[in-house]
């Protein structure tokens, strides 16, 4: 079930996409500890295996891991969780991936914090990623996948970047609070009339799931970022489950679109 942008408050009743990493542009910076400077290192695509202390099943359950968005190691942890058996047995990404290609359709797109790639599989050809991590925009390249640091991406010819559509998945929670409005606004000036904006953030138990998230970001408050960027908002969801499932389940999600005016 939809929400309408003037729904201003949502209940249990009401109905509102995996784990996703942060991108970061213009001076913002999620929490901190400080990047490595240490080149990204030559990556292999098979699935990662979680090493020292953090064992698979606390990624996944969210025991605190502290670990820095730009680093080696998130990276690995993203992979970990991505290459996981049950997770490919079960094909648990293939509602998401519907729910992706629902609102973006043919569009191309920038996947702004893709992370090592996953949504960039189900995106169209001419798709790129954008991601402030060095090594997972280095694996996503080895993935055959077009992808940038937001340096790179803004230096870009505009006849080089999507101007259809935008993907911001799972990225604004780990922003700094009320940061996420001039987070966005320079990837949206680069966008077409009419062009197609959507933003995924977790519901209460995804955000508890991972020490890195900074600010919870629901389905009104997307609504109200989209807004104070000039879009024409379509509403607000739950997804894949009812409100009311967010407690509970890890993967239940906000999921807001908008258009380009």
């Amino acid at each position: 079930m939809s929400h309408r942008p003037d729904d201003e408050q949502h209940t249990d009743e009401h109905a509102h996409e995996d784990e996703h990493t942060a991108g970061e542009s213009l001076g913002l910076h999620v929490a901190p500890p400080p990047a490595s400077r240490n080149p990204p290192r030559v990556l292999s695509t098979e699935p990662a295996q979680l090493g020292g202390n953090v064992s698979e099943e606390s990624a996944f359950d969210g025991a605190p891991q502290h670990l820095d968005t730009t680093s080696e190691d998130y990276t690995d942890r993203l992979r970990a969780l991505q290459g996981s058996t049950w997770k490919r047995l079960l094909h648990v990404q293939a509602p998401y991936r519907w729910n992706l290609r629902r609102h973006l359709g043919g569009r191309s797109t920038i996947d702004l914090g893709c992370g090592i790639g996953r949504n960039l599989s189900t995106l169209v050809t001419g798709s790129v990623g954008v991601d402030h991590n060095p090594t997972s925009v280095a694996f996503c390249r080895a993935m055959g996948h077009r992808a940038y640091l937001p340096d790179e991406f803004f230096q870009l010819p505009d006849s080089d970047r999507p101007r259809d559509g935008l993907l911001v998945a799972h990225v604004l929670e780990h922003l700094e609070p009320r940061s996420q409005e001039s987070f966005l606004r320079p990837y949206v000036e680069t966008l077409l009339p009419g062009a197609v904006v959507m933003a995924v953030c977790p519901q209460e138990r995804g955000f508890r799931s991972d020490s890195s998230h900074t600010d919870f970001v629901d389905g009104p408050r997307l609504v109200s970022i989209f807004r104070s960027l000039g879009l024409e908002v379509e509403g607000w969801s739950s997804f894949p489950f009812p409100r009311s499932a967010g407690e509970l389940f890890v993967y239940n999600e906000f999921v807001a679109v908008g258009r380009v005016r």
